[in-house]
């Protein structure tokens, strides 16, 4: 199992019960001109970015951009293009930076379907 496998498989239970409140604030930073490409960090510490939406006791998510994302650093210039590429489309998924511990990396997952 890969690693974006096991953490997937780790956040599965809390995306259950964020879905709903995550893909309203996918929607409205891409409704509002905010960005096409929302990124959700994932985080059990605090982070020094976006704006956090819910708050649990094992997992928060905050609200991001690629924008952000590159003002900050954490995405390079010259890699945006290939960003761009393998996000994966924001209706169906979320674009999440799980950051555990000392470790970091992006996870799509798909939203759950609407009933």
């Amino acid at each position: 199992m890969s690693t974006e496998a096991k953490t997937l498989e780790a956040l599965q239970v809390v995306l259950r019960r964020c879905d709903k409140a995550l893909r309203k604030a996918s929607n409205t930073i891409i409704n509002e001109g905010v960005s096409k490409y929302p990124i959700f960090i994932v985080h059990q510490q605090p982070v020094n970015m976006g704006i956090l939406l819910i708050e649990e006791k094992e997992w928060s998510f905050s609200a991001s951009t690629l924008e952000e994302f590159v003002a900050k650093n954490l995405i390079e210039g010259a890699k945006i293009e290939g960003f761009k590429r393998v996000y994966k489309a924001p209706e169906q998924f979320l674009c999440l930076f799980v950051v555990k511990e000392q470790d970091a990396q992006f996870v799509f997952a798909p939203f759950l379907p609407i009933n």
